[in-house]
């Protein structure tokens, strides 16, 4: 599923006139990806409590959506529509082994951990996962963030894309496999790309060049991605098969950085040759 859904969702002109029937959401989390749907949601929603491990935390988020700070779980509020959890993926488990079961919808907002983590736990549950690299400190406006929902049952999942449909323009319906795939495809496309500006960073700092002087071929690379695949525009000396190139780079390198080039190299004339 694509595009969105709010009509279950009150319009900005009708929150005063509705506001007993607008949702009752309760936040599990206080960092970068609970700040984003929390600051989205308040939109449409009511946000009634943040739970945090951390008071401050807690409390930081909850005063701009104007909720209730909690530490423990055994205070969430039992009456709330939507439970969010939006955690580490090793804490999800013990927020439902420590939260009461109540008869709301649980959502978890993690791309790796599957749905099953809520089985014998919890009735109605759910993921809505943001393909997003998020900051709590710079928020991203979620209109056009891709999420991807998945709901135990039809039902579920039409509620859970309804709470997207709210948030983005841009909704999905993908299930645990699937999104686990889509996951790792960004591992590799932000995470380990971003190590790479961080380990050019350092190269340029080693010269005494600011990083900045490399943004304008950072956002160059990125913008034609708009109309070609990222294998039509790889360039550069593995692309070309320059091995004089190569090799002096491979000369001025040394530990992890030597590592990466050389793999990384290997890997590119690898695809430029099967025509990947």
């Amino acid at each position: 599923m694509s595009g969105s859904n709010i009509a279950n969702f009150p319009s900005p002109g009708e929150r005063t006139a509705r506001e007993g029937n607008r949702m009752r959401v309760v936040m599990i989390g206080s960092g970068n990806v609970a700040t984003a749907f929390a600051m989205s949601l308040k939109q449409c929603c009511q946000v009634v409590q943040v739970c945090s491990r951390t008071l401050a935390n807690a409390r930081t988020l909850a005063t701009k959506v104007g909720a209730q700070a909690i530490t423990n779980l055994k205070n969430i509020d039992l009456t709330a529509h939507v439970y969010i959890i939006a955690v580490g993926d090793d804490a999800i488990a013990g927020v439902l082994n420590d939260a009461p079961a109540t008869d709301g919808l649980w959502i978890h907002t993690s791309g790796s951990t599957p749905i099953d983590v809520f089985a014998g736990k919890r009735r109605r549950y759910g993921v809505l996962w943001p393909m997003q690299s998020l900051s709590k400190s710079n928020v991203t406006p979620m209109r056009d963030v891709h999420l991807f929902a998945e709901g135990i049952d039809d039902a579920t999942t039409r509620e859970v894309t309804t709470i997207a449909g709210a948030m983005s323009r841009n909704v999905h319906m993908v299930n645990s496999h699937d999104r686990l795939r889509m996951h790792l495809a960004s591992v590799f496309a932000c995470n380990f790309s971003n190590h790479m500006y961080t380990l050019a960073a350092e190269l340029l700092h080693d010269a005494g060049i600011p990083f900045e002087a490399m943004l304008p071929l950072i956002k160059t690379t990125v913008e034609k991605l708009d109309s070609m695949t990222p294998a039509q525009s790889q360039t550069g000396p593995a692309a070309r098969g320059d091995s004089s190139i190569i090799d002096r780079h491979m000369q001025m390198l040394d530990g992890d950085k030597r590592d990466i080039y050389n793999l990384l190299t290997r890997s590119i004339i690898s695809h430029t040759k099967s025509g990947e």
